[in-house]
């Protein structure tokens, strides 16, 4: 079953707000941010997989979009994986280059984000592409909507 649109989104502001959160309780600590205290550096993680969240919404409208012009209506299991490419840049220039979602003193370093990113990413992407569809049975046959 493919995932609807309200699915998509669903799936991914679930799957980011609850097992992201989780890889960035664990992850920030370790992250190599320079002079940032521990606090500042939570402040850093959360702000960022929150904007990835909130930005994710809009890149589902946009893949939705650009999905009506394929056949099946939907992308092959390698393309959603290879989109990490294009929302990280986008997140980082949101990051690094402007104050939307940061001030200046607590942008992090690209290695810092990064690694946040990627992790995150893969975490989501194998969770959502394996253990969900047979935890979550149900979830697969209703669109990807959880409500």
């Amino acid at each position: 079953m493919l995932l609807t649109l309200n699915g998509r989104i669903q799936t991914r502001v679930f799957v980011l707000g609850v097992v992201g959160f989780l890889v960035a309780l664990v992850l920030t600590p370790v992250l190599p941010t320079g002079s940032l205290s521990v606090g500042q550096t939570y402040r850093v993680t959360l702000s960022v997989l929150l904007a990835t969240v909130l930005v994710g919404v809009g890149w589902e409208l946009l893949y939705h979009f650009l999905q009506q012009f394929r056949w099946e209506k939907d992308w092959p299991t390698l393309f959603g994986f290879w989109t990490i490419l294009n929302e990280a840049a986008l997140m980082w220039v949101l990051v690094h280059y402007t104050t939307i979602i940061l001030p200046r003193a607590l942008h992090p370093s690209l290695a810092a984000f990064l690694i946040q990113f990627i992790l995150t990413w893969l975490v989501f992407w194998l969770l959502v592409n394996g253990p969900m569809r047979v935890v979550f049975h149900r979830w697969r046959f209703r669109g990807g909507r959880f409500l």
